[in-house]
């Protein structure tokens, strides 16, 4: 059977696949598999591409070119030093790279290939896209679009008639599109988007950032510079992507210019909060795209059945909040963003060669963890509020770090707990630990950044550091994937163990330490214990308080009024910070 490969032919970065052992998999070359889709032409006129060439950005910008994807279908001639190229013929040289990658990897000469496009692309463009294959020594015996073939990747093995929306956010070009899967068939009912809106645009934000930086503490112009700028948008492109996963980054160039004889540095700390007001109007322009995308369908957001992210940029946190917030649902992105639209083009390319479908391995958490912190629950003020970490379905290994802050001057100690679940209220969901974290008594408002990762095993490492003084403190939660917590499966086994003879003895109504009743949920019991223990210092006034809160929570358990035994927890939990 002739091989016949899937292949992204994408604005930034390019892949390419094939179903190996009936799994789609991604073709690495001692890489991850993503090649940036760079060409450079080398001191001695060769053709260099993918990571080298996109080295040599910085030191020849001139014989270098990027997002060639973006003049598909013009005839604007591309100048490399003393050769000039048309855009057909650039990507060509990144589909011979990938194709050269492929036949390394399965031995075998390959002249037939899916590519995929945006679905956007005109024929115009469609055609120059197939020009570049054949120019490349590729037969292109399909294209597709890159949302089915995205919606490929999720649903190759999924019977079920849905309504998907594809929100496909690359390096230079955005699309959403809604496609509509009956039968197995995939059919796109609308799509929108700008072949000028992604990365690159946010990476331009940055070093524009960056540039007035310059200008106004060393009083130089860099913007004529071609090496320095090609420098700044490769210190904002690494800045952008450190900001998906921290809240903080600090950009670092040395030796980036020079004023008379002495040499100027770059150092320049930017926060996430900072870099999504920056790009504020992107997405709100994407937004609108989705919009827009629904009313071409006739389609209300509650008859979409499913959201899937596409393309590096979709990493960015604010997106999946945006769109949450507008469907009430959490986008997927358990398949990696930047290989997504590959996988679904190799999964066709298996149809081409008469295969039904190939899957996708993935190894996904299929919780989401997170920590608790003050804020807002429905429009009311809590100390409770759940802030996810980690999202349900993102694929493993995991990590992420939000910054949190102090709520009181010269505060001593944070608590940070550790909670499962979905629910915005923390205490809905399950809690899987607590750990103290003495502070430097730092004013109010100071930072704590707050970082989970997860691996494959399903070990949480957890770590807290205060940012200006970089003290820390780490945790490890073992079997974090367990539908468990420690304490849980401990009680569980005392409780089998217990019952295993013939006549078990009966299990107290309190806890002989306590005296709390059993029955009482794990969290209410831990504010208990905590107001119990402040009670010989707290002030008069406020000890019947607390005193008449514990008995309120005793008698809504016993009642089976949970929700109201969780009101009285917040109010109890309440005088218990403003104490502390």
């Amino acid at each position: 059977m002739e091989p016949i490969v899937g292949i992204d032919l994408g604005t930034t970065n390019s892949e390419i696949a094939f179903i190996i052992n009936e799994n789609a998999e991604i073709i690495t070359d001692n890489d991850n598999g993503i090649v940036p889709s760079c060409v450079s032409l080398g001191d001695n006129e060769q053709i260099i591409v993918g990571m080298e060439a996109l080295n040599r950005a910085i030191i020849a910008p001139g014989a270098t070119i990027l997002s060639v994807k973006r003049l598909m279908g013009t005839n604007e001639k591309i100048v490399l030093k003393d050769f000039s190229y048309l855009p057909q013929e650039i990507s060509a040289f990144i589909l011979k790279a990938l194709k050269e990658r492929a036949e390394k990897k399965i031995n075998q000469k390959i002249s037939k290939a899916v590519i995929t496009v945006p679905a956007y692309f005109t024929d115009v463009q469609r055609n120059a896209t197939k020009e570049a294959g054949e120019i490349a020594g590729l037969e292109v015996v399909r294209i597709i679009n890159e949302p089915t073939a995205a919606a490929l990747a999720y649903e190759s093995d999924n019977p079920d008639n849905q309504k998907i929306l594809v929100y496909d956010l690359g390096g230079g070009t955005f699309d959403v599109s809604i496609v509509r899967i009956e039968n197995g068939i995939v059919e796109v009912l609308s799509s929108t988007g700008d072949n000028h809106l992604g990365g690159d645009d946010f990476d331009m934000k940055i070093v524009d950032l960056l540039a007035k930086h310059l200008s106004e503490k060393n009083k130089i112009s860099v913007t004529d510079d071609k090496t320095v700028m090609a420098r700044l948008k490769r210190a904002a492109t690494a800045a952008k992507i450190t900001l998906s996963n921290f809240p903080y980054v600090k950009i670092e160039e040395d030796h980036i210019a020079k004023k008379k004889w002495k040499d100027i540095h770059l150092s320049y700390e930017l926060a996430r909060i900072d870099f999504e007001e920056m790009i504020d109007e992107y997405l709100s322009r994407t937004n609108d795209s989705i919009s827009k995308a629904l009313k071409d369908a006739a389609l209300l957001p509650s008859a979409i059945d499913k959201i899937i992210l596409v393309g590096g940029s979709t990493r960015i946190p604010k997106i999946s909040e945006m769109i949450e917030e507008k469907f009430g649902k959490l986008p997927h992105s358990e398949i990696d963003p930047d290989l997504c639209v590959a996988l679904g083009a190799a999964i066709q390319a298996g149809r081409e060669m008469g295969m039904d479908s190939s899957s996708i391995l993935l190894d996904i958490t299929p919780y989401t963890f997170g920590t608790s912190a003050i804020g807002y629950i429905d429009g009311v003020y809590s100390i409770t509020k759940f802030v996810p970490l980690i999202r349900r379905n993102s694929k493993l290994p995991a990590g992420k770090s939000e910054a949190f802050y102090t709520a009181v001057d010269n505060q001593e100690e944070v608590e940070i707990t550790v909670y499962q679940g979905e629910k915005s209220n923390a205490l809905d969901n399950v809690l899987i630990g607590t750990y103290s974290f003495t502070l430097s008594k730092a004013p109010i408002g100071s930072v704590i950044i707050i970082r989970f990762e997860l691996d494959i095993n399903g070990i949480l490492k957890i770590e807290a550091v205060e940012k200006e003084t970089g003290k820390k403190i780490n945790a490890v939660v073992e079997n974090a994937l367990s539908e468990f917590s420690g304490q849980d499966l401990a009680a569980s086994k005392a409780k089998i163990e217990q019952g295993w003879g013939n006549n078990p003895e009966p299990l107290d109504s309190d806890s002989p330490e306590t005296g709390i009743p059993t029955t009482i949920p794990k969290e209410l019991h831990k504010i208990i214990e905590q107001a119990e223990a402040a009670l010989e210092e707290a002030p008069e006034e406020d000890r019947d308080e607390i005193i008449n809160l514990i008995e309120d929570i005793k008698d809504a358990v016993n009642a089976d009024r949970l929700d109201d035994a969780r009101e009285s927890g917040n109010e109890l939990e309440e005088i218990l910070f403003y104490l502390g």
